[in-house]
């Protein structure tokens, strides 16, 4: 889905004051993220997406039922606008500032606490999109890679279902990262609210850890983000399995770049060869 596909599908949808033509394009990804007057509106990519963005919106009215600071939809159901699914959500004011590990924190916190919804979340999958992933890369990557990124997917799919949480599980964002907190005036709130999931907390502060480990986090700021939440993961003997598996779907997501993109594979070719070596010192670099 391109953007003139997205605009056609956001003009279908009908829900803008204004023309969909003068929308401003803020995201084009999984969802085609457009912003007009008030309003933010969510264009998929494809109908399988539906039944995720009807999850999106009921944790959404769950979050605001319960007093967590999170985006608010604006429509309580989707639409599916020409196979597409559009969801229609209130407009943020602008940021304050960037979000910290410690904002993070601070809302990972009241998720945490927070009772089972009224309705089914999934468990967090991180390792069911490495198959797709390595299918979109094909050629472009070695096949003893893929067939190594694939062996690891199972072991660790394996590992992960025999674990022992320090904490207690249910509700977790499942993408736990500073990218999906924006400040605004009133403080932090959470956005992207479709990897919510029903699964180990623990899941949540993996990505941080993996953060500081992998990707130039530096400590101060990691140190800040467990001095908020009150707890490190990497305290947990299950934190290297939670962290073996994100690693490797983390690996694959970005195989599915490299067919044409020379940086994408180079970035996919240190990955793997930091995995097979054990080496996790060597520095990841986001794509």
């Amino acid at each position: 889905m391109d953007e003139a596909r997205a605009r056609d599908v956001l003009a279908g949808a009908g829900v803008l004051p204004g023309a969909a033509r003068e929308a401003r394009l803020l995201a084009l990804g999984e969802n085609a993220v457009f912003a007009s007057g008030d309003l933010v509106v969510k264009v998929g990519r494809d109908a399988e997406l539906l039944e995720r963005a009807r999850r999106e919106l009921a944790v959404a009215g769950w979050l605001a039922e319960a007093g967590v600071p999170a985006v608010r939809a604006a429509e309580p159901e989707p639409l599916l606008v020409e196979g597409h699914p559009v969801t229609v959500w209130h407009r943020l004011p602008d940021p304050v500032r960037p979000a910290q590990p410690r904002d993070l924190a601070a809302l990972l916190r009241i998720v945490h606490a927070l009772p089972s919804p009224p309705f089914a979340l999934p468990p967090r999958d991180l390792l069911g999109g490495v198959e797709r992933w390595l299918r979109l890369a094909g050629g472009a990557i070695a096949p003893a890679d893929a067939a190594y990124l694939r062996e690891r997917r199972d072991g660790f799919a394996a590992a992960a279902a025999a674990l022992t949480p320090q904490l207690p599980p249910g509700p977790i964002h499942g993408d736990a990262l500073p990218r999906n907190v924006h400040i605004g005036p009133d403080g932090p709130v959470l956005v992207d609210l479709e990897t919510f999931s029903a699964d180990l907390r623990e899941h949540d502060l993996v990505v941080m850890a993996l953060s500081r480990d992998r990707y130039g986090l530096p400590a101060e700021a990691y140190d800040a983000f467990t001095g908020t939440y009150g707890w490190d993961v990497r305290a947990w003997e299950g934190c290297a399995v939670l962290r073996g598996a994100r690693e490797t779907a983390s690996c694959a997501w970005v195989a599915q770049h490299a067919p044409g993109n020379p940086k994408a594979l180079a970035e996919f070719e240190r990955r793997v060869a930091s995995l097979r070596d054990g080496d996790e010192t060597v520095r990841w670099y986001p794509f």
